[in-house]
C-alpha cells in the first residue's frame, strides 16, 4: 500500500457516529444525535412523554428497528414481550433502533439484577452491531438505589419533566448524562402535540 492509499485510508475524525433522536431539537442539543452503539435511558412519569421519545426513535424512517413492549398496547410493528423473560428479548432486537418499553416493568416482575444483567449484555450487542437501545423508565416507581444501578449502566440519561404553573403546563428534557462526554448544561423545552414531541431548537441556559 503506498504512502497515499494509507492517508486516505485514515479516519479525518474520531468523533463517534450519530443516530438521530427523532427529535430535531435534541439531535442538535446532542450535536447530531445518539452515538452509535450507546444504550440510552428515558425517564419520567408517563405523562411526561417518556413513550412519545421512544416510539419517535424508533420511527425514523430509513432504517430497521425493533419495539418490545411488555407493559402497554402492542401497535402494528412492535414485539408482544408482555410474556417473554428478558434473556429471551435478545434474539427479538433486529436492527439499529432498539427500544424497550419498559424496563421499569422488567424490574418489577424479574427483580432489578435481572434487568442490569439484561442491560448490560444488551450494551455489548449494540455496540457490536453500532445500533441504539432506548428504555424507558417510570419515575416514582423504584428506589434510589435501583435507580442510581439504572443510570450507572446507561451509556446517556434523558429525563422528561412536567411542571404546572397556575394554567401553564411547562415540559423540558434535560441530559444528565453522556458517558465518555460532557453532558449539556442546559435544558430543551417541548411540547406535545397530535404528532408528537416538538423540541424547541433553542435551548435555554440554566
Amino acid at each position: 500500500m503506498d504512502t497515499d492509499s494509507r492517508i486516505v485510508d485514515i479516519p479525518i475524525t474520531g468523533r463517534p457516529k450519530k443516530r438521530s433522536t427523532g427529535i430535531v431539537g435534541l439531535n442538535l442539543l446532542l450535536d447530531g444525535g445518539f452515538p452509535e452503539g450507546s444504550i440510552v435511558m428515558v425517564y419520567g412519569t408517563p405523562l411526561a412523554g417518556v413513550d412519545l421519545a421512544a416510539m419517535q426513535f424508533w420511527k425514523v424512517e430509513g432504517e430497521e428497528g425493533t419495539y418490545l413492549m411488555n407493559d402497554g398496547d402492542v401497535e402494528t410493528g412492535m414485539v408482544d414481550a408482555a410474556e417473554l423473560h428478558p434473556d429471551m428479548y435478545l434474539p427479538q432486537m433486529i436492527g439499529g433502533r432498539i427500544v424497550i418499553d419498559s424496563l421499569s416493568t422488567i424490574i418489577i416482575r424479574y427483580g432489578i439484577d435481572t434487568a442490569l444483567k439484561f442491560l448490560r449484555v444488551a450494551r455489548e450487542e449494540m455496540r457490536k452491531r453500532s445500533a441504539n437501545l432506548v428504555f424507558v423508565v417510570y419515575t416514582n416507581v423504584h428506589t434510589p438505589v435501583e435507580m442510581t444501578r439504572i443510570m450507572r449502566t446507561a451509556d446517556l440519561v434523558l429525563e422528561f419533566k412536567t411542571e404546572v404553573h397556575q394554567s401553564e403546563i411547562e415540559r423540558t428534557l434535560a441530559v444528565h448524562k453522556i458517558r465518555d462526554a460532557a453532558a449539556p448544561q442546559r435544558l430543551l423545552p417541548f411540547i406535545i402535540t397530535e404528532h408528537g414531541i416538538e423540541a424547541s431548537t433553542t435551548s435555554r441556559v440554566v
